[in-house]
């Protein structure tokens, strides 16, 4: 059963910094694509950034350009995002996500995510 978890989130002053983890569990030989979203209070879930595992493509939203930075240790199935210059409108759930997981005897089409690690930042 594939299983992601995550773990970094916390209260932070704005201007400060945070690092989320997420880690993938149950067999798994390769993950195409992972990934942070986050929801707001009120509001719909958003892409924050993804990365291939091979680096090829990596994606940010507009609003967390040149502050957050994402990357992963395949060998580990885990993916990380460095949290710079944090911002009050930066508060809200963040979601892990994975896409295209492949174990030893399957490979899953569907998204996978985590519970959600919540960020706040205090002003």
């Amino acid at each position: 059963q594939v299983q992601l978890v995550e773990s970094g989130g916390g209260l932070v002053q704005a201007g400060g910094s945070l690092r989320l983890s997420c880690a993938a569990s149950g067999s798994i030989t390769s993950i195409n694509t992972m990934g942070w979203y986050r929801q707001a209070p009120g509001k719909e879930r958003e892409l924050v950034a993804t990365r291939t595992s091979g680096g090829t493509s990596t994606r940010y939203a507009d609003s967390v350009k040149g502050r957050f930075t994402i990357s992963r240790d395949n060998a580990k199935n885990t993916v990380y995002l460095q949290m710079n210059m944090l911002k009050v409108e930066d508060t809200a759930v963040y979601y892990c996500n994975a896409r295209g997981i492949r174990t030893y005897t399957h490979y899953y089409t569907l998204d996978y995510w985590g519970t959600g690690a919540l960020v706040t930042v205090s002003s």
